[in-house]
């Protein structure tokens, strides 16, 4: 019988958030030694052109999950798992790709999409209403479009959609840093992904009410991340 092949992947480019990810990559790697999973970071920017126009532009460092696209066909992995590169990992936390059909992308949770992004004929055809939240994804080989590159319009064309809620925009995200997520929400309508959540599965197989395995704050500064880091750490009594 063939091993199962994955592969979980994060970002780091140009070391970005030392600081944060001295915490979290540890964590990482020994989520994938239990899974069974090689750990793959993503620390060369490679998107630099306008998939339109062909000009060079700069696109945010967030932006080069969309590698796993190709690298996940490279790798010849099962399945895929992004996690941002500021996110916990429980080291109770399961392999959830035991969980999973290989025909349906998950996300820890979902936010509604016309909170976030201006609805356009994909998402207006599709009829979910679901807004990406991508800082933690996992996919089979079968549904690689979640991570599929913008190819039909510019950059300053996508941002234009976006809308950061109230909250956001009170700590300081702009719509441009949105753009994962308004193309990987974009990405399940266009392709008609089937989709569900970490938090539902955990609910409906497990009992859980809520993922308290997983620990991810945004919107906040490095110094402040960090600070809630450590005190996630204690309360978990991890050491």
């Amino acid at each position: 019988m063939r091993k199962v092949k994955k592969t979980i992947y994060t970002v780091s480019i140009d070391n970005y958030a030392k600081s944060v990810t001295d915490i979290t990559f540890p964590f990482m790697k020994a989520y994938a030694h239990k899974i069974g999973a090689k750990f793959h970071v993503i620390d060369k920017a490679k998107f630099k052109r306008c998939p339109i126009t062909g000009r060079l532009q700069k696109w945010p460092g967030r932006y080069e999950k969309f590698q796993i696209f190709e690298l996940a066909k490279e790798h010849q992995n099962d399945w895929n798992i992004y996690i941002d590169n500021d996110a916990l990992i429980h080291p109770d936390m399961m392999d959830m790709t035991t969980y999973l059909n290989k025909d349906t992308v998950v996300h820890n949770g979902r936010d509604v999409l016309e909170n976030r992004y201006r609805p356009d004929v994909y998402t207006m055809r599709d009829g979910r209403h679901i807004s990406s939240c991508n800082w933690l994804a996992m996919a089979s080989d079968w549904c690689l479009h979640l991570w599929h590159p913008l190819e039909d319009m510019t950059l300053a064309d996508a941002v234009k959609n976006i809308f950061p809620t109230a909250g956001e925009i009170n700590q300081g995200v702009k719509p441009i840093d949105l753009i994962d997520d308004y193309v990987m929400s974009r990405n399940i309508a266009r392709f008609g992904l089937k989709f569900d959540s970490i938090i539902d599965i955990l609910k409906e197989k497990c009992g859980y009410d809520g993922n308290f395995m997983l620990h991810h704050l945004y919107a906040i500064p490095e110094a402040e991340k960090v600070a809630h880091m450590r005190q996630c750490l204690k309360n978990w009594q991890v050491v």
